[in-house]
């Protein structure tokens, strides 16, 4: 018999052992029996033998079967956690946070536009967003939104601060210093040939 055996008949070696009737007049012993025996035990298990017997057990298909929790529970379990009102309070809560919330949407950054990306490249998707735009209450929507007083102000906040910007202020000049070489020289070979 290996360790392997002896570890598994073990348990049932000690329950059985304390169903016997104890002896009335030697209760000390029964203490001491349980006391050697739980020293033994533990003996057993930090010896190699028992680490590796203990290793196959855990690894055993029939013992992984029911260490492994039902798939379902745990979604289900996940499922109420996540939409019941506590925790709806609580997400609440921390994203009011503006640092946490900041962190989480740099964190999600790259997932988010590689999404975008890849939705925008599948053709039911698109197929499906044209679609959606070509309903007339999508269209009534949209063009409510766009004539409406916040939107108007919004817009007008983007053009000045994109006026504002140094990068834009930039790229704007260069495009005028360009256009008037280009009016310059086209001015200059006009007089040329008018000569």
């Amino acid at each position: 018999m290996n360790l392997k055996h002896l570890l598994l008949l073990l348990p049932a070696t000690l329950i059985l052992g304390s169903c016997s009737a104890p002896d009335a007049n030697d209760l000390s012993g029964g203490q001491l029996d349980y006391d050697q025996t739980k020293k033994m035990v533990v003996d057993i298990l930090k010896t190699d033998d028992g680490k590796k017997a203990i290793q196959e057990v855990m690894t055993s298909d029939g013992m992984k079967e029911k260490l492994v929790m039902d798939q379902q529970v745990v979604a289900d379990t996940i499922q109420q956690t996540l939409t019941s009102d506590q925790a709806a309070d609580f997400w609440k809560k921390t994203f009011s946070d503006t640092k946490f919330a900041q962190s989480v949407a740099k964190s999600m950054k790259s997932e988010n536009q590689q999404l975008l990306k890849d939705l925008m490249n599948d053709p039911q998707y698109r197929a499906m967003m044209v679609e959606v735009f070509k309903e007339p209450e999508i269209q009534k929507e949209m063009t409510d939104a766009l004539k409406s007083k916040e939107y108007r102000e919004h817009l007008q906040q983007v053009i000045t601060e994109t006026v504002d910007s140094p990068l834009f202020r930039a790229k704007l000049e260069e495009i005028l210093m360009k256009a008037a070489k280009e009016t310059a020289n086209s001015q200059t070979g006009e007089e040329k040939a008018e000569e």
